[in-house]
């Protein structure tokens, strides 16, 4: 899984790890911060969130087209200092008042602006290391791990924000409403080690950074063997993308979910406590424990060396101890609604080995499904995890408030449903996630014309964008139609998003 990978992935990836760290403890509690600290109604709060993630998302558009002039690796220092002075900015506690909310929409603001010249740029990097020939036919494998990466930092971060605002509350004395600025603050620490790592093993990747006329020289050098594109081949390239932004527009309107609408369902309809087995699911080091014996099972049969074979075997015995100690089958742990969203990372790190020995296999037998395909699969995916939401949520109350000591709007709990519901619905939308996300990104990276090739992943981020302001939907339909009807918006969407992208699939598949 790891062999014959370019250096630079590994240096490239953890730096991502650091920054998406940071970024998804704050994202894990920011819909709940926004209805506590601002008393705002689920749909303003929704309003605030989807255009937070629409601007992150956004920017790495003029992010691209800024690095095709300037270099991608000072467009991403650049980023990951002005993320800095966001996260700073946010993580001052200043109340609820008006001045709070401004000074918290410029913190958005750099935010989204850091993160533009940040996040596609670093991938364009990544994507430019298998421009060798000898890396070519790894690309897919080299994004799979890169995204695996990602999900590690936003593994830890629901548990990371949750733990930390109740210190501030139960050690520090801070307010409930003050110490979820505590959580903000873990970003700002995990971006000084993003950087560090950037600059200790950048020889590894500094010749894809485009700084300088020398570095851009050797990184084209091995893209040059390939035949210069005709305008019509361009244009054909570009269409294709297109097609594609097109589509992916709908599934992160449904995915991105996680922290709006399906952050509500837990807080106000999920069981707030575990038991037994199932309590041990809410313990990331369990989740830890179970991604050990995933990567060491195969380890053990890889493995050519019996060497190998017995550091495996011991891992694998040394992580079900673990579990085996954990397990309590009479006890009893809280449920917060912010945990739910470390399953969504867990499954992607746990499942992507799995999820490249399928295809992988497939690959041998000269059966892979090309990028598009598997995008149009995903889609279908997701549509399955929201059948699996409606038909859940037939016969469960509207969603209800009340109004709180301090007169703002207080969301109530209103059913104990099995937090079962959602740890499924996570795994079904990360399967769907794996076929659709990290091979969108390599597709892109692969089509894309050479010379726009910082513009089109800003495409792919800009169609992320725009599906990440229509999250909004779910705030506006909150609490406004019954909770089957909302899940069935998204079934629709990712349906008929996933029929438009059969019906393109031979002029998409005619450029990969």
């Amino acid at each position: 899984m790891f062999e014959n990978q370019p250096k630079g992935l590994f240096a490239l990836a953890l730096a991502n790890t650091g920054e998406r760290f940071g970024y998804y403890t704050m994202l894990a509690v920011f819909a709940l911060f926004l209805r506590a600290n601002y008393g705002l109604s689920p749909a303003m709060a929704g309003t605030i969130y989807s255009s937070f993630l629409m601007l992150v998302y956004f920017l790495p558009l003029i992010g691209g087209i800024m690095a095709d002039k300037f270099g991608f690796g000072r467009m991403v220092t650049t980023g990951i200092i002005i993320m800095f002075a966001g996260y700073l900015l946010l993580s001052v506690p200043l109340g609820g008042d008006t001045l709070a909310l401004v000074v918290m929409l410029a913190a958005l603001l750099l935010i989204g602006l850091g993160t533009g010249l940040f996040k596609g740029n670093l991938q364009v990097m990544v994507g430019d290391l298998y421009n060798d020939p000898q890396y070519k036919a790894k690309r897919d494998a080299g994004f799979s791990i890169f995204y695996m990466a990602i999900n590690i930092g936003a593994l830890f971060a629901p548990t990371a924000a949750i733990r930390i605002k109740e210190y501030a509350e139960n050690v520090m004395g801070y307010s409930s409403n003050d110490a979820y600025h505590f959580s903000f603050a873990v970003a700002c620490a995990s971006l000084v080690l993003s950087i560090a790592i950037y600059y200790m093993f950048r020889s590894t990747f500094r010749h894809v950074e485009g700084a300088d006329k020398k570095n851009a020289a050797k990184a084209d050098a091995a893209a040059s063997t390939e035949p210069e594109l005709t305008k019509e081949e361009t244009k054909q390239r570009i269409v294709a993308l297109c097609l594609v932004f097109a589509v992916v527009i709908f599934f992160w309107m449904a995915f991105h979910q996680n922290g709006l609408s399906l952050t509500y369902f837990a807080d106000e309809f999920t069981a707030q406590s575990a038991q037994g087995l199932q309590a041990m699911c809410f313990n990331v080091w369990n989740l830890v424990a179970v991604i050990f014996i995933v990567y060491a099972s195969f380890s053990l049969v890889q493995s050519k060396t019996p060497k190998g074979k017995g550091i495996s075997a011991l891992i694998i015995v040394a992580a079900l101890a673990l579990l085996f100690v954990q397990y309590d089958a009479d006890g009893s742990v809280t449920v917060s609604a912010p945990i739910f969203q470390q399953f969504n990372p867990f499954y992607v790190v746990a499942l992507t080995p799995v999820s490249m020995a399928i295809f992988g296999s497939l690959a041998a037998k000269g059966k892979e499904p090309s990028a598009p395909r598997k995008i149009a699969y995903g889609m279908i995916v997701a549509a399955i995890a929201y059948a699996l939401m409606a038909f859940a949520s037939f016969g469960l109350p509207m969603p209800q408030t009340e109004m709180g000591a301090d007169g703002n709007p207080v969301a109530v709990h209103v059913a104990d449903v099995t937090p079962n519901l959602l740890i499924m619905v996570y795994l079904v939308l990360t399967f769907g996630e794996l076929l659709l996300s990290p091979m969108g990104i390599s597709f892109v990276s692969k089509v894309a014309p050479p010379k726009y090739k910082g513009m089109m992943m800003g495409g792919w981020f800009v169609a992320t964008a725009i599906g990440n302001q229509l999250v909004v939907v779910g705030g506006l339909l909150w609490g406004a139609v019954p909770l089957w009807i909302c899940w069935s918006v998204f079934l629709g969407v990712c349906l008929v998003a996933a029929v438009f992208m059969f019906a393109m699939m031979k002029r998409l598949e005619k450029v990969c």
